[in-house]
């Protein structure tokens, strides 16, 4: 299991790609892989967002991203998991979170992967301030439904 929250724009393929080849042994016990990818969207309840500012409490957060992730790991029997977290400036189009899951079938890698979202949507310590296109500046209250 891989979970980091990074400072840094970051490349989910290239994320992939380097972890699959420190475990090559995934390409033969594993027949599915799911991965989501979620980006920055350049609108957020009905207003533009020009930027975004994404918080946190490092201890807190790295903790709680590894239990979401290590109960899915035992609930639906992943092989492994890697979830990278950016934090800090970004603007819409850029990548903030990836998971990828590996499983032996698809069933638990889709189910383990949006469990995963889920719970980090809705219970891992992140505060969003959004920067509106009129210069205005929001904290974001809630998360969009899955």
């Amino acid at each position: 299991m891989d979970v980091r929250i990074v400072a840094e724009a970051f490349d989910p393929l290239e994320e992939i790609r380097q972890f699959q080849s420190r475990h090559p042994e995934l390409a033969r016990h594993c027949g599915a892989r799911t991965q989501f990818i979620g980006t920055m969207r350049e609108h957020n309840e009905g207003d533009a967002v020009r930027a975004m500012r994404l918080e946190h409490y490092p201890e807190m957060t790295q903790a709680r991203l590894e239990e979401i992730a290590e109960a899915a790991c035992i609930k639906h029997e992943l092989s492994e998991v890697l979830l990278v977290h950016r934090v800090g400036d970004m603007q819409p189009g850029d990548d903030i979170v990836l998971v990828a899951v590996w499983a032996a079938h698809r069933k638990a890698a889709y189910e383990g992967n949006r469990e995963i979202m889920e719970a980090l949507k809705s219970t891992a310590p992140f505060w969003k301030r959004e920067e509106l296109e009129d210069g205005s500046q929001r904290w974001v209250e809630s998360n969009t439904e899955g």
